[in-house]
């Protein structure tokens, strides 16, 4: 009972309470803001995209994907890779909404997590590597900022308030 703290025991962990409790459980909720705002991004991404938001997904003309990756080809790090998509522009833009979709509603729910945050950091990293690769200085490119955002989910997954969560629970009854 140092400094008058009553240390309690709580399944298996002893908790200071006060302050100690909050520390934890803000640690434990920590990751939570980053995939709502990851999540929310690549979902309203990936849809803009499909509706003709702010690129729209034709080969040629103004505003297109297909201009855009023109425009990019020669000052990104992997031309090779511009150019692969140049061989199908609107192919390619829409597998890029459909993934950005698939890699924000995945975590935002939580399933696979680890696997979305997977694919949201590929997405980022290919974004780098060619549209935003001659930004400088490169902190004024947003896709090497969103590559960083999406290790930590890597690393971690989604363990709450979370599809994931849920079913290793389920899991866990089964075998019990």
């Amino acid at each position: 009972m140092a400094h008058g703290n009553l240390a309690r025991r709580r399944g298996g962990t002893t908790t200071g309470g006060g302050s100690r409790g909050l520390r934890e459980t803000a640690g434990r909720y920590a990751l939570l803001p980053l995939r709502v705002f990851l999540g929310v991004t690549f979902v309203y991404a990936g849809f803009d995209k499909m509706t003709g938001g702010t690129t729209t997904l034709k080969a040629s003309g103004s505003g297109s994907i297909g201009e855009l990756m023109h425009s990019v080809r020669d000052s990104s790090a992997i031309p090779a890779l511009v150019d692969l998509a140049l061989k199908s522009p609107v192919g390619f833009g829409y597998a890029i909404a459909i993934g950005e979709v698939a890699v924000g509603l995945g975590i935002l729910i939580g399933l696979f997590g680890r696997l979305a945050a997977l694919g949201g950091a590929l997405i980022s990293l290919s974004l780098w590597l060619t549209v935003s690769w001659a930004t400088t200085p490169y902190y004024y490119g947003n896709d090497l900022a969103y590559l960083m955002a999406w290790l930590p989910l890597v690393l971690a997954g989604t363990p709450l308030l979370s599809a994931d969560a849920w079913l290793a629970s389920r899991r866990r009854l089964r075998t019990a």
